[in-house]
């Protein structure tokens, strides 16, 4: 009975908090499942509402009310706002409404900032209900008792409306057939408007009335956004109910299983995501599977069947007479000379510069250009999934981390010599992709990206969590300097950190290429440009992917290792969310499938967030959140396609979903590498 108590009112809040995540969930359901739209800007939109409800209470009935109506209003307004923004990308899929709306989110979060100020904004409730009542013989605010029947409401209104009603119904042929909404006489683009203004209203009337739970401040935007999607990802998209039980178990966790299990509850949510995605992609059969798991068995080698199939098509074509535009064999024995160093151009005019930098810069922007090659390695780990595997990722920085804490630790125990912690460090990021790779290969599209974000949630749990290796949340500093080699002295100046960081990146990336560029790169861009007939003809599409997954990690590592030997420490916000989302925004502005686009982004990055914000303090969001959106609008194939290259076409940043087949492949070499 007393564990009964003493656990009474932790549940109780789990309830309330699980009603709030409900109503901010649905609205994120309703703009995905309906809309089509993956908003990573729904946390702002509550934060609109929490802002706005906090400003404008004071304690009385009509502060509530107002607060209520404007908050709602606003967020409103702003959802119909992102449906003008989302409208020129529909065919572009949900990559780039990803780093769009992620955009977005970074430039709402300075503005609210800016405007409200940086601290947690106090909120006053009516005097009624800031008091307690008596619960079960326990005192309870009565606040949360008044929010959860509130939330009760609100969603019982929103469930008629969508159920019931005719402009319901209106939303649910949006989603299911469009054209025949269009036949009866409605706007399919009103209704999408429509929805996601009222998935805001729905994010801002929660923001407002949840503002007591979960106050408005720095952080409030992200976490909300976490939640909902962990919710909306164990709901499902078909059910309200599954959404709202979805939600109370996520609560129940928040509170109660911090109580119970605190240990074990920064885990639960984030595993239980991974799983049922997971279990979901193990029923749904990819894309190009149906030559089934057969297919997988061993046979003859991979690159002589494709071999043996690409020169059968080439005879074939032969027959037909001369390709236009000239010839374009996937083989080609060489290049010609000119067409070589034309390709190689970027490549050699990029090295000359980074070279050179040294002599151009002071220490401290020296010392930024070693940061942004270390994001370049981890931005190029994510061209080789994403553009050449297929696999978009949000979760890259998990090896990533694995890589730099590696090195960390290593160094701490006295292994300072620069190889051997880059060896050791991709080592264990390889073996950390490989126990996770094959949660990721199975899945395609926007699954892949919230079974990543999953990982990488977890793994950022884990070094909250495990202080005696990674320092919690407050890092690792005051580790032995790295030898560049045995026998030397721990590099402390600037220029010789970045020197060997210049090193490391060169090798790495060359290695990178000549892999791209061999039969197995080739076998991996047919795995995702054509994986049913790659399927068909036996090749064993499974192990191509692992193998990129694991390299990928390695690469990854190799980029971990090198950003703490720089930087000479290390924090969690090396390894979070954000980096993961910079490292793919950084392959999009150079283009999906180069990998020289893919460090030109990073250092784009890294000078907008470092050297450009610097002479604009606390403005290093709103800049960053503008060259989101900037890459989006302006270079929907990248830096690359710019010169004409194959840096992404306009499916290139559009992850192929699992119910649609794959393209057909084009008579352009396969295996082409955007330099």
């Amino acid at each position: 009975m007393e564990l009964l108590d003493a656990h009474l009112i932790p549940a109780v809040d789990g309830v309330a908090f699980g009603l709030l995540l409900f109503v901010v969930a649905a609205g994120l359901s309703l703009a995905f499942g309906t809309a089509g739209v993956l908003n990573l800007s729904h946390g702002t939109l509550y934060a609109i509402g929490a802002y706005t409800g906090a400003e404008l209470s004071d304690g009385t009935w009509g502060g509530l009310a107002l607060g209520l109506a404007a908050g709602t209003a606003a967020a409103c307004v702003a959802g119909a706002g992102l449906s003008a923004a989302t409208a020129p990308l529909a065919r572009r899929g949900h990559l780039a409404q990803a780093l769009l709306t992620f955009g977005l989110a970074l430039i709402g979060g300075d503005l609210l900032i800016q405007f409200f100020g940086a601290d947690e904004l106090p909120v006053r409730v009516p005097e009624a209900l800031d008091s307690s009542v008596t619960l079960l013989g326990h005192r309870y605010p009565a606040y949360r008792l008044c929010f959860i029947v509130m939330a009760v409401l609100l969603a019982a209104f929103g469930t008629w409306v969508l159920t019931r009603t005719r402009m319901g119904a209106a939303v649910r042929a949006a989603a299911d057939d469009p054209q025949m909404l269009a036949a009866t006489g409605h706007s399919p683009r009103a209704v999408h408007t429509g929805v996601l203004a009222a998935a805001g209203a729905l994010a801002g009337a929660a923001g407002v009335l949840g503002a007591p739970i979960i106050g408005p401040g720095p952080g409030t935007s992200e976490n909300v956004l976490m939640l909902s999607l962990v919710v909306v990802v164990l709901g499902g998209l078909r059910s309200l109910w599954a959404t709202f039980f979805a939600a109370i178990a996520v609560g129940e966790v928040q509170t109660l299983g911090v109580s119970v299990a605190p240990e074990l509850a920064p885990y639960l949510l984030f595993a239980a995501m991974a799983a049922v995605l997971v279990l979901r992609s193990r029923f749904a059969e990819p894309a190009g599977a149906g030559a089934g798991h057969g297919s997988e068995a061993p046979g003859p080698d991979p690159v002589a069947r494709l071999r043996g199939l690409l020169a059968g098509r080439q005879a074939g074509r032969a027959a037909e007479g001369p390709l236009p535009g000239g010839n374009r064999s996937v083989w080609p024995a060489r290049l010609p000379g000119r067409a070589a160093w034309w390709q190689a151009a970027p490549l050699l005019v990029l090295l000359v510069v980074l070279i050179s930098l040294p002599a151009l810069l002071d220490a401290y922007s020296i010392s930024l250009a070693g940061s942004a090659l270390a994001l370049g390695l981890l931005a190029v780990s994510v061209t080789v999934l994403t553009g050449y595997a297929g696999l978009p990722t949000l979760g890259q920085t998990a090896p990533f981390a694995v890589g730099a804490y590696a090195t960390a630790n290593l160094a701490d125990a006295g292994w300072t010599v620069g190889p051997v912690q880059l060896a050791l460090s991709a080592l264990a990021a390889a073996v950390f992709a490989a126990v996770v790779g094959p949660a990721v290969i199975r899945a395609r599209g926007t699954t892949v990206l919230m079974i990543t974000l999953a990982i990488g949630e977890l793994t950022g749990a884990v070094v909250n969590q495990l202080k005696s290796v990674t320092g919690g949340a407050d890092g690792l500093v005051g580790f032995p300097a790295t030898q560049a080699l045995w026998g030397g002295e721990g590099m402390l100046e600037e220029s010789e950190l970045y020197n060997y960081a210049l090193v490391v990146a060169v090798v790495a990336v060359a290695l990178t290429l000549l892999v791209l560029r061999s039969p197995a790169g080739k076998l991996l861009t047919g795995t995702r440009g054509a994986e049913a007939r790659m399927r068909a003809s036996g090749h064993p599409v499974g192990r191509y992917l692992l193998v990129a997954h694991i390299c990928a990690g390695a690469l990854a590592g190799v980029g971990g290792s090198l950003m703490v030997t720089v930087q000479q420490y290390l924090s969690p916000a090396d390894v979070g969310f954000e980096i993961a989302a910079f490292a793919l925004l950084a392959v999009v502005i150079g283009g999906t499938t180069s990998v020289i686009g893919a460090l030109l982004g990073a250092g784009l990055i890294v000078a907008t967030r470092d050297w450009v914000a610097g002479s604009w303090p606390g403005h290093g969001p709103l800049l960053l959140g503008v060259l989101f959106v900037a890459t989006v609008y302006v270079l929907p194939r990248g830096l690359a396609g710019l010169r004409g290259g194959s840096g992404g076409g306009p499916s290139s940043d559009a992850p192929r979903p699992p119910d649609q087949p794959p393209p057909a492949p084009t008579p352009s070499p396969a295996g082409k590498v955007s330099p």
